[in-house]
This record gives structure tokens, sequence and C-alpha cells, in this order.
């Protein structure tokens, strides 16, 4: 309708001199005002200043001279088309300094420097009836008089060697001695703590070997409880979703990331066991003990080694690159879409610890690192589909052992594991076909596909592949 009200006097195929005619005009003004710098290289607000400015000129220009040329041309038509352009050339200029913006993540990559092996230097000796007068009123201001006497006995806050801590600011710790105290307790929920990584990789820095730390957080399995006790059915879950969505999904992606961080400061968010966890591990500490204390959780780890090295920014994403020990030890990547929680790879042996064992009967029944839509895509092998992209790269092929952390294969024998990096690893696994229940089982069903494949490999595998489809068809296997 707007195009029809102010193209009136003339058809529209008699505008396109003039549409060129403003392009060229738009473009020599652009550069004049210098609308087409770099976005790196100017703010938005002086971009967009610029287009309004060409803009301006042109829509003047334009109402000027239309009405005293021969050719019955609007000058509403005109109007409209440069202000739409400008609209289209402020909503590309916005999207390209979002994306500068959300992408320059500022903070350096923090460097881990070796250390040599440290003592605590302060004598473990009772602290006075004073000292521990004012430890107890500051314990209290953040938490209750059970959390209080849960950590008098067992982070010992009655000794010399202990310094508790309550800062958002991981620069708190800065100021903590070296080596000084052998047990360093955080009173600051990680929910709301700046930077956690960085924090305890400080941290870790600060203690001497085997020395402790102890740090709480809210669960995330607590707050859902809380959301779906609270609202009526159907609308609770509703609510959770969104709520998920705002806390989990946002805070992950690349281009809401930093924004998500910038408005909230780093508060409330959501963590879930397995990420705290994962977090201690990445950064050198061993878990010796969780306390659950009503809706909070205390964990109570040790020193065990340097830090991981550190990455500027860890991602998780939907889609992961996990690395796999291959064809004469060669470490991949492999892709899959990330069916456990952030840090999940750091707490392998813990789990299986905590479990009694590694059970690969099916890992999915009690592995809380696996979430509950990752329950849903292992049964069904979604999880498994961008596997594919390596079958294309020729990082494995069709049937084969399976690629497997380094963790995992540290923990066959030493035979078997010569014998396995001597074949390309593959999609559809032997075991399918033998369903093993214990780790000598399996060792033993890969041993035999092997045998069999390093002789005559390509009978081997169409072998495998045809007895495999019959597994899953008539047994229903599924991925573990």
């Amino acid at each position: 309708m707007i195009w029809r009200w102010v193209a009136d006097k003339s058809e529209m195929n008699a505008y396109w001199v003039l549409f060129l005619v403003l392009m060229a005009v738009w473009m020599l003004l652009g550069w004049i005002v210098q609308m087409y710098r770099p976005y790196k290289e100017i703010r938005f607000w002086r971009a967009w200043l610029a287009i309004v400015l060409d803009a301006g000129i042109l829509i003047g220009l334009c109402w000027w001279l239309l009405p005293q040329t021969p050719f019955n041309l609007s000058p509403k038509v005109a109007m409209w088309t440069i202000m739409i352009v400008g609209g289209m050339e402020t909503f590309i200029a916005l999207m390209e300094h979002y994306w500068k913006y959300a992408t320059n993540m500022t903070v350096p990559v923090m460097e881990i420097e070796h250390r040599p092996d440290a003592f605590a230097a302060r004598p473990d000796s009772p602290r006075s009836v004073k000292s521990m007068r004012s430890i107890r009123q500051s314990v209290l201001s953040v938490t209750t008089e059970e959390d209080y006497r849960m950590l008098l006995e067992k982070a010992h806050l009655d000794s010399r060697q202990t310094k508790a801590v309550c800062d958002r600011s991981r620069f708190a710790f800065l100021q903590i001695p070296d080596y000084q105290y052998q047990t360093i307790v955080d009173l600051t929920l990680l929910n709301d703590a700046k930077g956690i990584n960085r924090r305890f990789c400080i941290i870790n820095q600060k203690l001497p070997d085997e020395g402790r730390y102890v740090c709480c957080y809210r669960p995330q399995e607590y707050i859902k409880q809380k959301i779906l006790k609270k609202y009526p059915w159907g609308l609770n879950w509703i609510i959770y979703c969104l709520y998920f969505w705002h806390k989990r999904v946002v805070p992950r992606l690349l281009l809401t990331s930093r924004l998500y961080y910038d408005l909230t400061k780093g508060r409330k968010r959501m963590l879930s066991k397995t990420e705290v966890l994962g977090r201690l591990y990445y950064c050198g500490f061993e878990v010796d003990e969780i306390v659950p204390m009503g809706h909070i959780e205390y964990v109570f780890a040790h020193r065990k080694s340097q830090p991981y090295p550190q990455e500027q920014i860890k991602v998780y994403g939907p889609l992961i690159k996990l690395p796999r020990v291959c064809e004469n030890k060669e470490i991949k990547y492999f892709y899959k879409f990330r069916t456990m929680h952030p840090y999940a790879e750091y707490i392998q042996k813990y789990v299986f610890d905590a479990r009694g064992g590694m059970d690969i009967a099916d890992k999915s029944n009690d592995d809380w690192r696996i979430t509950t839509w990752g329950k849903f895509m292992r049964k069904y092998w979604l999880d498994e589909l961008p596997m594919v992209l390596n079958w294309f790269k020729r990082d494995v092929k069709l049937v084969g052992v399976r690629p497997i952390s380094r963790t995992m294969f540290e923990t066959y024998p030493e035979w078997l594991q010569d014998k396995r990096t001597k074949a390309k690893p593959g999609l559809i696994p032997p075991f399918y076909i033998d369903h093993p229940n214990t780790f000598e089982e399996l060792f033993a069903s890969e041993d035999k596909y092997l045998t069999e494949y390093l002789a005559h490999p390509v009978r081997t595998d169409i072998k495998y592949f045809f007895l495999t489809m019959k597994s899953i068809l008539t047994r229903k296997t599924h991925s573990a």
C-alpha cells in the first residue's frame, strides 16, 4: 500500500534509473562520511550516525531536486527507498558490532607456573578463644549454626593451619601467603563466584602439597525440585525449561555468553554436581568427600597436582570434539553430541571408583554425569551421529573397536593396547555381538575380533557387520 500511495505519479519501472543514481550517491556519501570503515575500528553509535547523516543528505537532495526534474518522479518513493536501505544498513552494522562484542573475550589465558614441593609453614596449634569467636561470627553471617559445627569438625576451623574466606572475587585469595595454610575454606557459593576455574587455580597454587580445600555450591537438582514443587504440574515444567534455557543454555552459546555474564555478573548460575567436581579435577584437586547440608553441598578436596593447561574459553556446546586413542596410538578428535554435564570427562575415574569399579553392561543407568536428554540420545545412538564426519575424514572405518579416551585406554592390559592400535577404530564395535558384562569379557571380545581382522580384514568386517545388524534387530542392542 505504501508503494501505491507514493508512486501514483509514475509507474514503478520508471524509477530504476533513480534507484541506480541513489545507490551510487549513497556509496559516495558513505565513503565521505566514513560509513564504511571496518567495524573493528569504529563504535556502533558512530557507524549509526554516519548512516543517519548519509540518509539525511540523500533525502534532502531528493526533496529539493526531484520536483524540479521533468520526469515527474515522487520524492516519497526516494525517501522510503533511502529509509529502508538505511534500516538495513543499521541492522547489518548492529550485527557486526554485536559479533565483535560477543567474540572479543579479553580475559587472557592463565599461565600455570611449575612449583616445587611445598609443605604448610604454619604450626598446627589451636586458635585462641577470641579468634574462634570472631571466626564463628564471620561464618554465621553467611551460613547456619549447623554448617558451622560441621566445618568445625571436618575442616578444623579451630586450627591455625585453616583459613576461612568469604569473597565473590578471586582476588581475595591472591592475598593469602603461599603454603601457609594446610586448609582453605571457601564460604562463597560457587553459584555466585566470579571466574571459578581461576579461583580454583589460585587456591591450588596457594596450598601446600596435599593441602585441603573446602568449597560449597547449590546443586542444580535442588533448584529443579524447588521449581517443580512450587508451581502446578504442567506449568512447573514450562517454567523450569525456560529457567534452564536462561541459566544453562544461554551462558554456553557463543553469541550470548558474554552478554549473559555482563548482565548477571556471574551470579545465581546453575551448577551441576558433575560440573563442580569436574572443575576441581580440571584444576588439580581430588575430591575426598561431599557433605550435603540442606540446599547446600560442601565439597572436601585436596591438592593432587598442577592444574591442566587452562583454556581461555572452555565452551561446552551441543557438538563436542573428544580426544581418542586411535591407530598407532595417534590422538584424533571425534565429534559427538554432548550427553553429559560440562567437565564430565575429568571425573571418569572418580565415578568408576564411587561405583565400585567400571561397569560396561549399561553405564547409562547409574552414571549421574549423563543428562536426562543424554540418556534418550544414547539409547537411540543419536549422540554418535556426528561421528559420520570422522568416517568421511577416514579417521574410522565402518566396523572396528570403538575409539576410546586415554583414561579408558590405560585400563586395558598392555598386550591388548598394542593389538588395539594396529587397527583403525570403527563406528560399529564388535561387542554389540558378544554383549560382555565385565571388562574381562570385553577384552576377550575385542581380542577375538582383532585376531580375525589382522588375519583377514575385509572378510572379518563383512562378517561382523551382518552379525551386528542381526544383534541390533533381534536383541535391541543400544548404545552404552
